[in-house]
């Protein structure tokens, strides 16, 4: 028979139980290290084949001032597009590198060439397609600030 205090130090048990965290079942990733300034070279990235194209990762990783700097490279085959329209809380710049993008902005369709340099702002619906008959490759950087809203 349980007398009143030991039911109380049993509830309380279980009380501390359910409010302590809980350890992961696997230890999490450490932070990735800020990026410094380098080059990143294009012979050293290795493309990794898409059912679209190929893609190229450069960098995901916080820097001194930006919570993350993502960068990577896209080719896509020709008709082909990298993904549906979409939108996501960080900025994003793209840069025609060659071949001919078609892009979808709040509603309007440009085209842009070999050296064109496309933004897309937070939330800004947004889709892209290679609307040439040679393979379209253009760099992505995506910029994440505190500013940044949350997904």
């Amino acid at each position: 028979m349980r007398t009143p205090a030991l039911r109380f130090a049993a509830s309380l048990a279980t009380g501390l139980a359910l409010a302590l965290p809980v350890a992961p079942a696997q230890p999490s990733p450490s932070p990735r290290p800020p990026l410094r300034s380098q080059v990143f070279e294009w012979s050293k990235l290795a493309p990794r084949v898409t059912p679209n194209g190929e893609r190229r990762d450069v960098a995901n990783h916080p820097t001194p001032t930006l919570a993350v700097f993502e960068s990577h490279i896209t080719t896509l085959n020709p008709g082909r597009s990298s993904h549906a329209p979409h939108r996501h809380p960080q900025e994003e710049l793209i840069i025609v590198k060659e071949g001919t993008l078609e892009a979808t902005i709040p509603g309007e369709v440009h085209r842009a060439g070999a050296g064109s340099i496309l933004l897309f702002t937070s939330n800004d619906l947004h889709g892209m397609r290679n609307a040439g008959d040679a393979p379209l490759t253009y760099y992505v950087i995506r910029m994440i600030t505190a500013a940044t809203p949350k997904a």
